[in-house]
């Protein structure tokens, strides 16, 4: 099928004149000839708008580099990498791609480098692989962190029974819909507009150019971006009494949400991503993990501008959270929130170190995460054991196995829809790169960090909301 997009096409939804917008058609006419217009602009639009999704993709690899190298590269002395840097640990090791390890390898090669670990989950991204863990010695990596600044899991469990969900399918559906909105640069206006103390931080005021970017992490205050990023309902299973949650046996109705810092972590993301490479030259494989030594301005400028970022992406789950529960009613027996994209201060090895879990979630001893699955594979609801040997990290999630343009290309929509039938799952948005048979097994992943996590309790999908393209709703 000739899809006859044209460069007023993809100028419309965001490309701009140059020469990323002609590789951008030459993709979008010789790689999709088959493929029905709409998916094709809509994958351009997600690649426009999430290049460092489609990093580890076959087709799109070269148009996600071109976009995000437009962050110049810095002229002064290089810094040399070390040539014999240590061993680190890989979980599940079988099932991660060579891309990853490289990257990996290259971060473990940086001279503020003190320790590493890869996920089961992990995957190429940019810089430092996507389940990639990096302690550093007093420094910060923007790219180490991710754009996506504190993007983060939220769960609340209800003390509803789950027959009362399958009796009121059509309320939850209608409040699902009306309690959230998706997309890049989508946001609210007028009186929609949510409010939360996080608008009134001080570190607002930390920069002109931090002060700029609130009016528009205002109107996104409680809404949800585009990917992987959802929103959904479904039953939590509990096989056993949970102390510290205070939680029965039993089965219960849970929410339970997946999104970041939107536009603003963003933003500062490729803000300070870009003087990282001004200040810190080196060598080309390692370009994209330039960071800030911690004594710096700079360096402390970022760490409070990323922590600004993570308490934003909180306060846009407790928003949505608290509009669902006002919405459904019912009591909340509890919550748990975890996050990735992030950098901690953590002590490793008797001294303290900078740990980067970008996709990859704490799991100090005793700490609860929630690590998800796909929109019809369960997610776990587990309990770190503290392993030093991971830098007291786990999985964030099942992780792909099929690339973005490789899902749209090989599963058709009837073969989606068959499996979201045999699963029981209703799903709201969502494209052909976010199918359930783009992950790999979740179960096979738990397998491979048993010594991580413990698992508390079961989540399984059973009403998912996803942005329809994964940038903007029509």
């Amino acid at each position: 099928m000739n899809t006859k997009i044209t460069g007023a096409d993809l100028l419309a939804i965001g490309y701009k004149e140059g020469s990323i917008l002609g590789l951008a058609l030459e993709i979008a006419t010789t790689k999709f000839e088959d493929k029905d217009r709409k998916e094709v602009l809509a994958v351009m639009k997600k690649a426009r708008d999430y290049p460092e999704n489609f990093l580890d993709d076959e087709i799109m690899e070269p148009l996600a580099k071109a976009m995000i190298e437009e962050v110049t590269t810095p002229k002064n002395e290089t810094i040399p990498l070390i040539a014999n840097p240590a061993d680190y640990k890989i979980y599940g090791a079988e099932f991660i791609e060579e891309g990853a390890t490289k990257q990996m390898n290259t971060a473990m090669k940086l001279p503020v480098t003190a320790a590493g670990a890869l996920m089961p989950d992990a995957h190429q991204g940019y810089g430092l692989p996507i389940g990639g863990v990096l302690a550093t010695k007093n420094a910060i990596i923007p790219y180490g962190v991710g754009v996506d600044i504190g993007c983060r899991m939220a769960l609340t469990i209800f003390d509803i029974p789950e027959q009362h969900f399958h009796d009121n399918v059509a309320k939850f559906k209608r409040e699902l819909i009306a309690q959230t909105k998706f997309g890049a640069g989508n946001g609210f206006k007028g009186k929609e507009k949510a409010d939360h103390a996080v608008l009134d931080s001080k570190e607002f005021n930390l920069t002109p150019f931090i002060k700029q970017l609130h009016d528009r992490a205002y109107a996104q205050l409680g809404t949800s971006g585009g990917g992987n990023h959802f929103v959904e309902w479904g039953i939590i299973e509990f096989n056993e009494h949970d102390e510290m949650l205070n939680v029965d046996k039993g089965r219960y109705i849970a929410l339970l949400s997946h999104s970041g810092s939107r536009g603003l972590g963003a933003t500062i993301a490729g803000h300070y991503t870009k003087l990282a490479k001004e200040l810190c030259k080196l060598p080309d494989e390692a370009k994209n993990l330039a960071y800030f030594d911690m004594n710096t301005a700079e360096g402390q400028e970022y760490w409070m501008a990323m922590n600004l970022a993570g308490d934003y992406a909180s306060a846009c789950h407790e928003v949505i959270h608290q509009k669902m529960i006002n919405a459904i009613g019912g009591n909340v027996l509890a919550k748990v929130e975890n996050h990735h994209n992030f950098a901690w201060k953590e002590i490793h090895n008797g001294e303290e170190t900078i740990v980067h879990r970008k996709g990859a979630t704490p799991a100090g001893k005793g700490v609860l995460g929630i690590i998800p699955g796909s929109m019809t594979a369960p997610g776990f609801l587990v309990r770190g054991k503290g392993d030093e040997s991971s830098i007291n990290s786990a999985s964030h999630g099942a992780g792909r196995q099929m690339s973005r343009t490789a899902a749209i290309k090989n599963i058709t929509k009837d073969q989606m829809h068959a499996v979201l039938k045999e699963h029981d799952v209703m799903l709201i948005g969502a494209g052909l790169d976010e199918a359930p048979m783009a992950y790999k097994d979740i179960n096979t992943v738990m397998a491979a960090q048993t010594e991580l996590v413990d698992i508390v309790a079961k989540f399984t999908p059973k009403m998912v909301r996803m942005a329809d393209d994964g940038s903007r709703e029509d």
